[in-house]
Parts: C-alpha cells; structure tokens; sequence
C-alpha cells in the first residue's frame, strides 16, 4: 500500500485566504447569533421565577415575545451565515478543481502515458467532490459551535459555578475518543479513495467504445463484470467500515451527555439550589452545550478523514513540471518554416532512444522519416511540438529553439496529423473549431471541401451540427481522418507534421486521404513519418533510422540505387500485399 500523502493544515487555510473578508462577515454573523440565543435562557429563568409565580401577565408576554424575537434574528443570521460560507466554499472547489485541471494540462506526455485516465478522472472529481461538506461548511461550523461552547460556559457560570464544573468533568475524554476516531477514519478514506479511483479507471476503460468493443469480440464481457463486481464489493465494504469506524465510542459520548440532566438534578439537589428557573435554565443551557459539542467533535473526525482527500489533491498540485514556457518566450515573427534537428539525442530513461540526429529541413520542402518499428521516427516527430523535450542538442525552427516559444507560438508553428485522429463527442462543426474557435461557416466549408470531406459532411441528415460519436465512432477512419486534416487546414500552419497518418486505411481510403493530405502540405514545410513507403517517393528527403540513428538519407531514386537499408525496406512493403493474400 502506498504511502498516504499529507496535508498540511496551514496549506488547507490558505485556501481561504482570498476570501477572508466574506469570513469575517459570516464570523460576525455567529458570534451575534451566539449572543442572541443565549438570552433565551435567562428570558427563560424569568418567566419560571418571576413571571408566572407572581402573576405578571405583562411582564410574562413580553419575555415570551423577547423568545420569539430570539428565533426570529437567530435564524435571519443563520440563513445569511449559511448563504456566505457556502459560497466561499464552493469558490474554493472551484479553485482546487481549476489548479488541478491547469495544472494537469502543464504535463508532459510522458505524465499521462503513465497514468490511468480513471484516477485522473477520479482526483478530480470524487476527491474534490468528497470534500464538498468540509470545505462547505467546516470553517463555519468550527466557529459556530466555538462561539457556541464559550458562550454558553460563561452563562453556565454565571448561573451556578458548580454544576458547570460538573458538566465539562467529561469533555476531555470525550475530545480524546474523537481524535482517535478521526484519526481511523482518516486511514480508511485514503484506503476507500484509492479503490473508489481504481473503479473510476475499470469504468472509463472498459465502457468506452473501444473497450466495448474488445470485450464484446474477446467474450471477456462476463469477465470484465465479475471484475467490476469485486471492485464494488470491496469498495461497498470500505464504505460500511468508514461509516462504522468509532460509531460505538461516539455513541458512549451522547449516551453520557444525554444522561448529565439526570446528573445536573442530583448535583443541585445537593447543593441546596433554591431556584426552580435556575435548574431548567442551566440544564437548557446544557443542552445547548451539547448539541455544538458533538457537531464539534464529529467536525473533527471529518477533518482529519478530509486531509488523505486534500493529501490526494495536493500531490497531483505538486507534481512537477517537466516541459516548461520560458519565462521570456522568443518571438518567431512571421514563419518561414526552416526546421532543424541539430545533434539531437533523446532517452525516455537511461537507454537513449535518438543518438546525435542531424537534419535540416529548408522552408517549403518535404522530410520524410522511415525505418523499422522501433527506429525511433515517431520519438523525434515528438520533440518539434515539444511533447517531449530533447535531453541532448537542440530542434529549431527559423534558428530558434524550440525550447525558447511560448506554447502558443509553438501551436501556431506546427500542425499535427496523427494515426490516431481524436474527435470530441461533439458536433463536427464545434470539433472543427476547436483549431480556430472563431472561425466562420464559410472557413469550415472551405477546410472540409479541401481535405475532400465536406460533400460527405452535408449527405448526413444534421450536417455540420451532426455529433460524432464518442471519438468519432460514427465515421470510418478515412473519414476522421479527413477530419484532421480539416482541422489542420483551419489553423494553417507553415510546419506540418505528420506521424504515419495513413497506416492504419486501406489502399483506397489511403489514396483518398492521401490527396487530401497532400493539398494540405502544398508550399508548407512538411515532415512525414512514413509507414508505407508508396506514399514518401516524392518527398525531397527521405531520412532512414535505425536503432535511433541517420543511417541513410537522400531522394527516393538515391536511396534505392544505394541498394541498402531503404531498398530493403521498400522491397518488404512490397511483399506486404502479397503475404497477405496468401
């Protein structure tokens, strides 16, 4: 089992701090509402003691309406209280998902090639979400049971020093119990919160479309929800411990404070106290006593249970950021697209994956970069639009590294076209705007029409307003992949980069693609990580790796009279066709 993360109280507080003033307003709020009420009891002695025995109508109404002013104002102070710190609260989920989110979207690559998309999924949302009633109402409740409690002592002494002394002789092992409780219900959800993000994971993973999928044609279906099954169970076991832990100790606690009236009757029987309206005010006063004691001591069990959750959310804020904007980001002006892998070399650990690459690609021109699985092609297409930083040498474009553009600048530089097109479960005219927000109809159908995919756009019934699907589940591949490079065309980028953008279509769909691509690489500076071999021959550099390293480069007729690697490779993709008609 991991190692719980901690959360420091004071990081917790600090949260609050850009609402401080609305605190102070809602703390003032308590400390009024307090103050009132206790004037309850004493209207209270007055009307057994004075009042009723000596027949002061005039005197018992106007106790009896002080009463009733008493609730009024105290509840006119609680629903603004109320109002305020919920708000405050809320704001601060906000905050805590926001940084969460903006900081998240500061990683890596390599973060989220690691990581479970359900346990991201689940920070977010059932961690933050868990601390809702804490970070809602906690800060409030303390101060409002606080306020409560000194109050409420200083009338009990005031009333009668000696029952007072009796009814707080317990409050010190009660605190004791609770601290205790707290302090298992703390370890439990940092348990429950862990198995709660592995069934977020099971759930994202396995009822995507792509997980349907694999499991319908596996017939691992059964499996998967025998899987998901035990998961709950020991997630529903977690629950029930969590709700159980210390429940008997805290019962002793009300079962004792319930029982001190009986005691209060004793002790004052005892002690020769005269006044019927003292008892019943002290013992109402005790009661008031209790009631923000308990809410006291339960306020600290849900602390200390809500830091694993805070601990939880302040490792994700602590994680450090690997690829970073430059202080002072280099301007590129306009671009002219001249890209350059200068000495590069890279190893996602100690093996290095790209050793003292060399290549220059001028302005306008094509590049294109084979080689076997494993070569390395895809590793360096990562390290132009930094999804990776270079551990050695450097990628420029126009003699400005890479390193040096804020990401903005470096978007605006070059457009991606993968094998694997994303598409947002949204319509096609909203996914095509996410490269240009304000791009117009016409600009859309201009795009569409030149990556040869806007006649098939208009045949679907809603036509651009039509959803895609879950990934885009709705068009084939060629189709979404013509969407991409719509996409791509709406940013316009001088610097294409494309990572094997056709290798997972057929022959046809490739060649209809294909044109589409290359009416988007027209007078741009384009890099091609090439899978098929067919589609790079007129590129005006082909670039072969092996094992991370240049080992040839020229023109398509160059290479192949060189009859060495690339002749090889184009003599396989050859044979591709053949061996699998066979």
């Amino acid at each position: 089992m991991s190692e719980e993360p901690k959360a420091p109280i004071g990081r917790i507080v600090r949260l609050f701090r850009p609402y401080r003033g609305r605190l102070a307003v809602v703390g003032l709020f308590i400390i009024l509402s307090s103050l009132v009420a206790l004037a309850s009891p004493f209207l209270l002695r007055e009307i057994l003691d004075v009042a009723i025995p000596h027949g002061r109508t005039g005197l018992l109404a106007a106790l009896v309406a002080g009463m009733v002013a008493v609730a009024v104002i105290t509840s006119v102070f609680d629903v603004l209280q109320t109002l305020i710190s919920t708000t405050v609260g809320q704001r601060v989920m906000h905050d805590l998902r926001t940084a969460v989110y903006g900081h998240l979207q500061r990683m890596s690559l390599a973060f989220f090639t690691r990581t479970r998309t359900g346990e991201i999924q689940s920070r977010i949302a059932n961690d933050i979400g868990g601390m809702q009633s804490v970070v809602t109402s906690t800060a409030t409740s303390i101060v409002s049971n606080l306020t409560t409690v000194l109050a409420t002592i200083v009338a009990m002494l005031v009333l009668d020093w000696r029952l007072t002394v009796v009814s707080l002789l317990l409050l010190p092992v009660f605190v004791a119990i609770s601290r205790k409780v707290g302090a298992e219900r703390r370890r439990i959800a940092g348990e429950r919160q862990r198995k709660l993000a592995g069934l977020s994971a099971m759930v994202q993973e396995s009822l995507s479309v792509s997980g349907v999928l694999l499991g319908r044609s596996m017939g691992q279906s059964p499996a998967l929800t025998s899987r998901f099954t035990d998961a709950s169970d020991e997630l529903a076991d977690l629950e029930v411990r969590s709700s159980m832990a210390g429940r008997w100790r805290q019962s002793t606690i009300q079962i004792v404070m319930s029982a001190l009236p009986a005691v209060i009757y004793l002790t004052a029987g005892l002690s020769h106290v005269t006044s019927i309206g003292t008892v019943v005010a002290f013992t109402t006063l005790q009661m008031t006593l209790f009631r923000p004691t308990v809410s006291l001591l339960r306020t600290g069990v849900d602390v200390q249970t809500s830091l694993s959750l805070f601990g939880r959310i302040f490792e994700y804020l602590d994680l450090a950021v690997d690829i970073k904007e430059p202080a002072k980001p280099r301007a590129l002006g306009e671009v002219r697209g001249d890209v350059r892998f200068d000495d590069v070399s890279f190893g996602y650990d100690e093996t290095p994956t790209l050793s003292h690459v060399d290549l220059t690609v001028p302005a306008g021109s094509s590049l294109a970069i084979v080689g076997e699985t494993g070569s390395g092609k895809t590793t360096l297409s990562y390290l132009l639009p930094r999804l990776y930083d270079v551990t050695g040498g450097a990628v420029t474009i126009d003699g400005v590294d890479v390193r040096s553009l804020s990401f903005a600048a470096l978007a605006d530089a070059v457009g991606v076209v993968s094998q694997d097109t994303y598409l947002f479960h949204e319509s096609v005219a909203a996914n095509l705007r996410f490269a240009k927000p304000d791009a117009t109809d016409e600009e859309l159908y201009r795009a569409a029409r030149a990556a040869s995919i806007h006649d098939h756009i208009m045949s679907l019934p809603d036509g651009y307003d039509t959803v895609v699907g879950e990934r885009g589940y709705r068009f084939s591949g060629g189709e979404k992949q013509r969407l991409a490079i719509a996409r791509t065309i709406l940013r316009d980028p001088p610097i294409l980069l494309l990572d094997e953008a056709t290798s997972a279509l057929d022959t046809g769909t490739e060649q209809a693609v294909q044109q589409a691509l290359d009416a988007l690489s027209e007078g741009r500076t384009t890099i091609t990580i090439a899978h098929r071999l067919s589609t790079v021959r007129g590129a005006d550099q082909i670039v072969v790796l092996d094992k991370g390293k240049v080992v040839e480069r020229g023109t398509h007729e160059e290479l192949m009279s060189l009859d060495g690697r690339y002749a090889e490779l184009v003599r396989s993709d050859r044979r591709a066709p053949e061996t699998a008609a066979v």
